[in-house]
């Protein structure tokens, strides 16, 4: 039976069993952390960025014709893979912005739609953030509530 190196056998798995195996063996609490690595800017893809109409015939099983406006940009996520963003014209979502993902395969001229979506744009009107209950009521009300809640006061609904 034969040992395999985790470091040159390109077969040998890096799970986490592994790793605390190795962490174990060298005598540290903890994995090694993997080395980081500098990500270049993804590639503005061509065939993507002129891949409106796909983007667009992407968003038919959310909303209607009518309901998708302008074309308002694309954004490369990716290599091979982009965000198109069209204006919302649904009533009740000023401000609000459909986007529809758009990739290819290397080598490939073909573009499927991975993702569509509507998400709050610059000026949309969305739901403040939320508060626990406790940061909502005032003292005096929580008060008020035990002592309805015990019987000493009768509710006043």
């Amino acid at each position: 039976m034969t040992s395999r190196d985790p470091e040159t056998d390109p077969d040998e798995t890096h799970g986490p069993d592994t790793l605390e195996s190795a962490a174990a063996e060298n005598g540290t609490a903890t994995p090694p952390a993997a080395p980081s690595r500098r990500r270049r800017a993804p590639k503005r893809d061509e065939v993507l960025a002129a891949a409106v109409a796909e983007a667009r015939a992407g968003l038919a099983g959310l909303a209607s014709d009518e309901q998708v406006g302008e074309h308002l940009g694309a954004t490369a996520d990716d290599d091979r893979l982009m965000t198109h963003r069209f204006a919302s014209a649904l009533p009740g979502y000023t401000g609000w912005v459909w986007y529809s993902t758009v990739a290819r395969a290397p080598r490939s001229r073909h573009v499927t739609v991975c993702e569509t979506g509507l998400e709050a744009g610059e000026g949309a009107v969305v739901a403040p953030p939320w508060v626990p209950y406790e940061e909502r009521v005032s003292a005096e009300e929580r008060e008020r509530l035990a002592a309805v809640a015990e019987g000493r006061v009768p509710d006043e609904d």
